[in-house]
């Protein structure tokens, strides 16, 4: 929670330093990768100066499971100050979520793969690098899994991204 809320304070801080408009989204698209909770690559395809089409396709594993997404968000773009904007979307998912196998009482026990579906928010400050064609941005992506757990997942989905723009 302390994470979301230091987020939230950088990004309405940033708000408040500058009124100036300027160009947003100066490229008609923009591939990366993304580096957080879960791994993977991030392609933005520009519809205005101000509106995207992003997407994500993710992985995600630990000791105990396996997840492969693929997430599609649409984004508006506001502008901070010079090099900044911040952005909000909505979106969603499908991939698949594989239970990891395991040895109990000497018994390998084995999961099959499901099917993932949710639905996917996100907000976030981007960092236009000046006189290349590099950017970063940070943001959350909290989302609701409809079929694994049926939760809200609000933290953990954090994320960090440098992008190539052209």
């Amino acid at each position: 929670m302390k994470k979301l809320s230091w987020i939230l304070g950088v990004t309405c801080g940033l708000m408040g330093l500058s009124n100036e408009a300027c160009a947003q989204l100066d490229s008609k698209g923009a591939i990366g990768a993304r580096f957080g909770s879960s791994q993977g690559l991030t392609y933005r395809h520009t519809l205005s100066n101000d509106r995207a089409l992003e997407g994500i396709l993710s992985i995600q594993s630990n000791s105990n499971y396996r997840r492969f997404r693929v997430v599609g968000l649409y984004e508006i773009y506001k502008p901070l100050s010079a090099g900044f904007n911040w952005y909000y979307g909505f979106g969603g998912s499908v991939g698949s979520y594989k239970e990891k196998d395991k040895i109990v009482d000497g018994k390998r026990i084995e999961h099959d793969s499901e099917l993932g579906l949710s639905i996917d928010g996100i907000i976030g400050i981007e960092y236009n690098i000046p006189q290349t064609p590099f950017q970063l941005s940070l943001d959350v992506k909290p989302y609701f899994d409809f079929l694994q757990s049926s939760s809200i997942k609000l933290i953990d989905p954090i994320g960090f991204s440098f992008r190539y723009k052209f």
